[in-house]
Parts: structure tokens; sequence; C-alpha cells
């Protein structure tokens, strides 16, 4: 059977055909659907995990016990798991190990554009790439048996337009696998220096030189033949835009097993072809190996090193054709930045926050990003998860080493908070800052598209659990109760003096804001009939009230409005409006 499948839905299902047992995951763009899918498979033990690290320390672990394993991530996510990565290809598996990366050239969600291919030859662990979602559920069986089969993790690197396109994917049988006996092997499993150093001879000496030798031989390597006066070397989506530009008038070496990369294949390759193109996005992951053969070629001499590729691009690159005509619309689309949705929690505290003067806002990685924006313009940095309170304690530190009288606020999300950020709070607490550090729990990782988090009371399979509570933790810590805030942030008056008693604070001062995410379901149902609107008589036109930067609020013709289909009845514009203009309906 045929079913239209997500490339990330691919991915799921190919886990799931391959035996997969134990899938974990933190969720970010472009690879959270593919664990929402696991998780839809009940022979496999899902879990969003606290961050990606222990992520790949769960499915290592399962990996060890025998069972195959799989974790995801976003590219950045990597990062942040390449601790136990690299020491993971030194002990090898038991059971399968899969690594899937979603590298997003383009940053159309993200604070960078890395490319992770460069992560495979670093850490010395097999890579594969696919190119559609039919590659995309057969390379996760393919991985699965590679891992096993050379006692390697293996890292299946996929980009946004392999993981969101669609294609026609043939379903097959799932295979039952089971979990292998697990045989206790210290000199395996346990990487002190005396196992390190054999373990590394091992990889040099035996697993590369067999990768290599299967990477010039595998089916997931091919070469097309068509015209050869243009040869034209590539991977991932690029192989599909280079057809689509080429098609028939050039030869493909299509290379899918992209780690070692298949040097006897390329050098045969090349010697067959007149004129050698490599067509890669971000980095010249290729074209390097290509050059160090000793093989001429054209690259990212002429094709960009930034952004995601498009068959316009590559044409405009190497044919030297500007754009095919194609069909579109006579509109000018305005431009629309993202911001935070009407009703959001956190625009109280952004509010709050933004009267003070000769402050500085540490910010994080989530939708209070947005705080950012005009008009209220609450955040001078983001860097990564976590570095919301970290890179705080770094400007409180360096201020007081200069004399400078200056208060910082960290931001964090309740998500972000397990992350990343708890180990940042320790930190400020036991290196004695004076900062604020603001939670903001919204009961849900928002900006993913609502995934559980340990704050939320249920796991991604469906359970109830424990809900981990924010203000214990913090308590546990070291915060002081009286250096402690849990507030509404709809109630600005509540919200308000939390700010000013954390601005006065000497000792670390933490505010907890408490209040769901307006776009929960069962939050959009609760307030379905509340809105809040302009009282026209009363409106004396101040437009104190766009100052909050809500979406649901507009002037035209000198006339306030508040669009009743975006409001949740939220409160917080009736609340700064000074003439008492804006009610609130459904109450």
């Amino acid at each position: 059977m045929k079913k239209l499948l997500t490339g990330n839905e691919a991915i799921a299902r190919g886990a799931y055909e391959a035996g997969c047992l134990v899938a974990c995951a933190y969720p970010g763009t472009p690879s959270t659907e593919i664990l929402e899918n696991v998780s839809t498979y009940k022979e496999i033990y899902s879990e969003w995990s606290t961050n990606e690290k222990v992520a790949l320390e769960v499915a290592s672990g399962a990996s060890i016990a025998g069972a195959r394993a799989m974790v995801t991530m976003k590219h950045v996510g990597l990062n942040v798991a390449a601790d136990p990565l690299f020491t993971m290809a030194y002990e090898g598996v038991n059971g399968g190990l899969v690594v899937v990366t979603a590298d997003e050239p383009g940053m159309h969600s993200s604070q960078n554009e890395q490319d992770n291919r460069l992560y495979a030859p670093h850490a010395k662990v097999a890579m594969l790439e696919p190119s559609d979602s039919q590659e995309c559920k057969d390379f996760m069986k393919y991985a699965f048996e590679i891992s096993e089969t050379f006692d390697t993790p293996v890292l299946l690197r996929v980009t946004t337009r392999v993981c969101h396109s669609k294609g026609l994917v043939e379903l097959g049988e799932r295979q039952e696998v089971g979990v292998k006996e697990y045989v206790k092997d210290i000199k395996k499993y346990i990487m002190v220096p005396a196992n390190s150093k054999v373990k590394h001879m091992e990889i040099e000496t035996e697993r590369l030189p067999r990768l290599r030798q299967y990477s010039n031989n595998t089916p997931l390597n091919r070469i097309e033949w068509g015209d050869k006066k243009i040869g034209i070397i590539t991977s991932g989506i690029s192989y599909l835009h280079a057809k689509e530009v080429f098609g028939d008038n050039a030869s493909y070496l299509k290379i899918g097993f992209t780690y070692p990369l298949p040097e006897e294949m390329i050098v045969k390759f090349a010697k067959a072809v007149d004129k050698v193109y490599v067509i890669e996005e971000n980095e010249p992951y290729i074209e390097n190996t290509v050059k160090a053969l000793g093989i001429e070629c054209i690259g990212k001499d002429f094709i960009p090193i930034c952004w995601e590729l498009s068959p316009d691009i590559i044409r405009k690159a190497l044919v030297k054709e500007e754009k095919r005509e194609t069909y579109h619309a006579d509109v000018q689309v305005p431009s629309r930045p993202p911001a935070l949705c009407a009703g959001c929690p956190h625009r109280g505290i952004f509010y709050a926050v933004s009267k003070l003067k000769d402050i500085v806002v540490t910010s994080d990685i989530g939708c209070y990003t947005l705080g950012m924006a005009p008009p209220l313009n609450v955040g001078d940095t983001v860097i990564c998860m976590g570095a919301g309170i970290s890179a705080g304690l770094g400007f409180e530190k360096a201020f007081k080493i200069a004399g400078r009288d200056k208060k910082v606020f960290g931001f964090v999300g309740d998500s972000t908070f397990f992350h990343s950020g708890m180990t940042g709070l320790v930190n400020a607490v036991y290196n004695k800052t004076n900062m604020v550090m603001v939670i903001l729990d919204n009961r849900i990782t928002a900006m993913t598209g609502h995934q559980e988090n340990p704050g939320t009371g249920k796991t991604l399979m469906g359970e109830a659990t424990q809900i981990v509570d924010i203000e214990s933790i913090v308590k546990a810590v070291g915060i002081k109760d009286e250096n402690i805030r849990v507030v509404d942030p709809y109630n600005l008056e509540q919200t308000n003096a939390a700010v000013k008693d954390a601005y006065e604070a000497t000792e670390p001062f933490v505010i907890i804001t408490k209040q769901p995410c307006a776009l929960i379901k069962e939050v959009q149902r609760r307030r379905k009939d509340m809105y809040c609107e302009v009282n026209q008589e009363k409106c004396r036109k101040c437009k104190t009230c766009l100052k909050i930067g809500c979406p649901a609020i507009s002037v035209k013709d000198n006339v306030v409005s508040i669009d009743k289909s975006l409001c949740n009845g939220c409160t917080i514009c009736k609340q700064v409006c000074p003439f008492d203009a804006i009610e609130r309906v459904g109450e």
C-alpha cells in the first residue's frame, strides 16, 4: 500500500517498520513531527525528554541494553547532544542507534544556520541523507542495519524541505527484532582513558575502513548516467533540485551514504564526465572531498553557501538563466513579522518590565523571544536554550566590575527552564547574583506546536504523570521565599508589584508567571465567548492600549477597535486604558 507522507511521517514509519523499540526527542522545528508520529505506534516507547542530551543518553542506554533506539532533534539540538554522541561513537551499540538531525538551511525558525553533516567526520559515525519521503522511510531501515553491522551510531541528516514535503511512500510490515541479550562488557561500554584509547584505534583501523568499503558498494550511493558533458555530484534535497534544472542533460552521482563519502565512486564518476558540478546546501562538505581527491569541480564559487537552495538559484548560478515564468497573483502581501498572539500570557509581564528604565533583558528561545519587538521592546540578547538566565549572570557580573548600576532581568519559558534553565538558576544562586530570573509558565511547549513537558502532567504517549513544580525547584536550589513571586500575568497590578520588588532586590530574585497559552484548545473553549470591545463614547484616542502590542487592537481613521475574532478577553488592554473605555463581554 502507498500513502502520501511528509518526510517526518516517513521517518517515523521507517522506525516502526525497522523494529525500533525506544524513541526520544526534544521538540524543535523541523524535526518535531517525527516523534509525534512515532507516538502513534504503540509498539514503540516514545518520550519527550527534558533536552536533547538527555534524549540521546536515554536512547544510548536502550541501545546498549539491546533495543533498537532512535533520537530526533533539530540541528542546534545536536550541539546539546554532542557530548554523548562523541562517546557513543567509541562505545558502539548493541541494538541499533539512529540519531536524526533535522537541519534548517534558511533559518526559518532557528537562531543559526549550521550544516550538521560536519558532525559525522568529527564524531566518526556513519551518516545517511535521504532526498524524499520514500527514502526517509527506507533509509531509516538501512540506518538500523548499518548501526548493528558496523557497531556504530548512525546519523540520519535531513533538512526542512525533506522533513515537510510530501511524497508517495510504499508501506511495509514491521520487522520484530526484539531486544538483544545484554552482556556486561566494561572494555566496550565504560570509557575510561585506557578503554577509550583502544576503542579509538579500533575506529580508525577497523570500523572506518569497513565503512569506506561499504560506502563504495552500497545501493544508497548510485550513478545515473545521462549526458556526460556535465556530471553532478549531490545529495539530499539538492539532488531533486538538480534533476529539475538539468534533467537528462547531465549525469548524476547521487550520494545517500554521505559519511564516509564513496571516494572510489567519485573518482570513477569524475573520470567519465567532462565537467563536474558539486551541488549541495550550505557548507562545501562534498566539494572539499572532491577537491582533495585532485578533481576539478565547480561548486561554492557559484552556488551560495547561505540559505536554502532552489531550482531557480541553481539555474541562475550554473545555467545562467533567470527564473522561469511562473503563475502568480498580482497582490502585494504586507510584511507580517511574528508577534505575540492576542491574549498571550507573556504580554503582561513584558508590559510591566517595559516601563523600567536602564535595565538589560537577556531572553531565550521560545515565544517570549518576541517580546523584543515594538512596542514592548523587551530583550537585549538571545543566544541559545537556557542562556536567558546564564547570559544574564554574565551581564550582571560585567556591570558590577564596571561600576554600572544596571538591573538585569533574565527570561526563560517553562519548557526551556526544564531543558537547560535549571542549571543556570543553580549557577546564579551559587555565584551570588542580584539579577531577576523570570520563568514564564504557560503550561506547554508552545512555539514548536504545543508539546507536553515535565510541567504539564502528561507524557508524549498521553499518560498522566507527576507535574514537576517550578516553584518547588526554585526553592530547593536556594532562592529565599521572600525573593519569589508567583503571579498571574493577566493581573497587571499583581505583576507590576512583583516587577517592582524584583527591581529593588539585592539578592537572586525569581518571578514565576502562571497562565496557560491562549492557543491551548481547552483554554480557547473556556474563553470562546469572551472578548473586549472599545466603548467609543468613552475612548479619548490616547492610544495607550496600542502600547501592549496586541494584534487584536488596531486603529483606522483615528478609531481604535478590537477584533473580537482574535481577542480572548485577557483584559490587559482594559487594565491599561486610563479612561475605562475598554469593556469585557461575556463575563
